[in-house]
C-alpha cells in the first residue's frame, strides 16, 4: 500500500480522530444494517431456500480474513466424504453482468480474484453474482450433481437461506470495534452468537475451531525463470491482512522488502518495477499479475488446517444430528 495514501485499514486500527468524525455515518449504517436483518427475521423479505444445503463462510468485518482457504479446504474436505460441492461468491472486483460460470481461464477483471483461484484450485462448480441466490439456482441448473452449496463471503447476504453458517475472524479481532465506515464492523460482534461455528484464524478469542495455514514450497509463475541467489526479493501482497503474508515469510528466514497494497488490488506494470532478483507473492495476486512483472514471480500456495473436525460438524448439521 503507498506510504502516501492513510488506508481505511489504519483508521480502523483505533479509536482516533476520523474515526470520530465518521461516528454519526456509522450510527446510519449499523441502523440500516440492524433494520435489513430484522426485515429478513420477521418475514417482510423473503430468502431463497435452494433446492440443497447452503454453507455460508464469511466474517462481520470488511476485508479478507480466511474465507478462501477455509472454502478451498471444506470443499476437499466434503469431496473426501463423498459430497459433491459447488462455490457461488459475488465476485468482488470483477465487471462479469448477472450471474456468470468461472472457468479456468477466466480473468479476474471479470470474475474476480478470488473465485478465480478457487476455481482454479478446487476445479469444482462456481459461479459469481450479486444475487447469491439466482447463482446458486443457475449452478444447480448446470450442474445438478451438486448436493451442498459454499457461499464463499455471505454472511450478511440474508436473501441467501443457509443451513450452516461459518463466521471466520483473523488475528485483527475487531480492531476498534465500531461499524463502517469509523470501523470495520459489518455487523455486531454479537452476531457471532447467531452463527453456528466460529473459526478463528489467528485469532486469540473464544472459537470453537481454529485454521491454521501452512505453506512453504514457492512455485513459479508461468514464464518465470528460476530464483537464483535470492539475495534482492521483493514481497508483494495485496490481501485483507498483507503483514500475515510477510510475517509468514520471516518465520521461513527469508529476507525481502515487503510491498503491501489494498485488497484486490488490480495492478498495474509499475506496480511491480522493481530492481531486485525476484518477485514472491500470494495464490490471489498471482492471478492478476499476468505479464506485468520483468522479474521472475514465484508463488506461495497455503494450504488450510482446520480443528476439531469442522467438516464432519457441518455434515452433522445438515443431515440433522447434533454434533458429537
Amino acid at each position: 500500500m503507498p506510504p502516501s495514501k492513510r488506508s481505511i485499514e489504519e483508521t480502523w486500527q483505533s479509536r482516533g480522530a476520523l474515526s470520530w468524525l465518521l461516528l454519526p455515518a456509522s450510527f446510519v449504517f449499523a441502523g440500516l444494517a440492524a433494520l435489513r436483518r430484522g426485515l429478513y427475521r420477521a418475514g417482510l423479505l423473503v430468502s431463497v431456500r435452494l433446492p440443497v444445503p447452503v454453507v455460508v463462510v464469511g466474517n462481520i468485518t470488511a476485508g479478507g480474513a480466511g474465507k478462501t482457504p477455509l472454502v478451498l479446504w471444506l470443499v476437499d474436505e466434503l469431496r473426501r466424504r463423498g459430497r459433491h460441492p459447488g462455490v457461488i461468491s459475488r465476485g468482488y472486483g470483477g465487471d462479469a453482468a448477472g450471474v456468470q460460470e468461472v472457468s479456468h481461464d477466466d480473468t479476474p477483471a471479470r470474475v474476480g480474484d478470488e473465485p478465480l483461484l478457487i476455481k482454479r484450485r478446487a476445479g469444482c462448480p462456481l459461479f459469481v453474482g450479486r444475487d447469491r441466490a439466482a447463482a446458486g439456482l443457475a449452478l444447480l441448473a448446470a450442474h445438478p450433481e451438486c448436493d451442498i452449496v459454499i457461499c464463499d463471503d455471505g454472511l450478511q447476504h440474508y436473501r441467501l437461506a443457509r443451513d450452516v453458517e461459518i463466521a471466520v475472524v483473523d488475528r485483527r479481532g475487531f480492531w476498534n470495534g465500531w461499524p463502517m465506515p469509523a470501523g470495520p464492523l459489518r455487523e455486531p460482534v454479537s452476531r457471532l452468537r447467531s452463527v453456528d461455528a466460529v473459526v478463528a484464524n489467528g485469532w486469540e478469542g473464544a472459537a470453537a475451531f481454529r485454521m491454521t495455514l501452512q505453506g512453504d514450497r514457492f512455485v513459479p509463475l508461468a514464464g518465470s525463470a528460476g530464483l537464483g541467489e535470492m539475495k534482492r526479493l521483493h514481497a508483494v501482497a495485496g490481501i485483507g491482512e498483507p503483514q500475515r503474508f510477510f510475517d509468514h515469510l520471516a518465520a521461513l528466514g527469508l529476507h525481502f522488502e515487503p510491498h503491501p497494497f489494498p485488497d484486490h488490488h488490480a495492478y498495474v506494470a509499475g506496480d511491480l518495477a522493481f530492481d531486485g532478483d525476484a518477485i514472491l507473492t500470494t495464490e490471489k495476486d498471482a492471478v492478476k499479475f499476468g505479464g506485468l512483472a520483468a522479474l521472475p514471480v514465484w508463488v506461495l500456495p497455503v494450504t488450510a488446517t482446520v480443528t476439531p473436525d469442522l467438516a464432519q460438524f457441518v455434515l452433522e448439521r445438515i443431515d440433522g444430528r447434533p454434533p458429537a
